[in-house]
């Protein structure tokens, strides 16, 4: 990893760690969860629904995600640390309580007893593979992209590219009251690259297999 993002990393790991203390008050229910996703599903839950700003991608995948970091994205819309309209507007309407029932579920949602965790990802081009290295990106994310090193962080193996691209592109965003995300690592670390770099980086990991779904609700499936 990049040494000047070293303190950086250090000093937001021990503020996590201090969060996810004060969280664990508040335990989430799955199944009060499934109550409260109304506004999820419309989005989340129908394969292949497209968003269209800041600009078209795929919504993300967020079944099989981890809940603190599901917590700690709804937490960051809530204070404006990420800026996209619908998600803010959703995350101000949920109570703390809302938000770990929904993580909880989202945590569940899709999981099959007995699957085996994806093993070291294989290798991309050596572009890819340069530039996952010069980001430090397993160095959080874990050697399958999906074992992140502190629960807050995301799992990202297998996710849609095209939002990985447009998620990367945001947090090198800044004064904008509509796009951006306010993440210091994320910021130093895509700071180091052009956007055809992130896309390269965003296909690459897209491409891994991965534990993130797309679960349509009952009734569509």
């Amino acid at each position: 990893m990049n040494k000047l993002l070293l303190p950086v990393l250090a000093a937001i790991v021990a503020s996590v760690t201090t969060f996810t203390a004060f969280g664990q008050e508040i335990k989430g229910d799955a199944k009060q969860g499934e109550t409260k996703n109304a506004m999820c599903i419309g989005c989340h839950g129908i394969i292949g629904y497209q968003a269209s700003f800041p600009e078209i991608h795929k919504v993300p995948k967020i079944s099989g995600q981890g809940a603190k970091f599901i917590t700690a994205a709804l937490t960051a819309y809530k204070k404006g640390e990420r800026k996209h309209p619908t998600m803010r507007g959703i995350a101000d309407s949920l109570s703390e309580q809302d938000i770990a029932d929904l993580a909880a579920y989202y945590e569940a949602s899709g999981a099959v007893a007995g699957a085996v965790a994806p093993g070291k990802a294989a290798d991309g081009s050596a572009k890819a593979m340069e530039l996952v290295t010069k980001g430090g990106c397993t160095s959080c994310h874990g050697d399958n992209f999906s074992k992140p090193l502190d629960p807050s962080y995301p799992k990202i193996a297998g996710q849609h590219s095209d939002y990985l691209f447009v998620a990367l592109k945001a947090y090198k965003t800044e004064n904008n009251p509509q796009i951006g995300r306010g993440n210091a690592i994320m910021g130093g670390m895509v700071k180091q690259f052009s956007n055809t770099e992130l896309k390269e980086l965003a296909n690459y990991i897209g491409s891994l297999p991965g534990e993130l779904k797309v679960v349509p609700q009952s009734k569509f499936k």
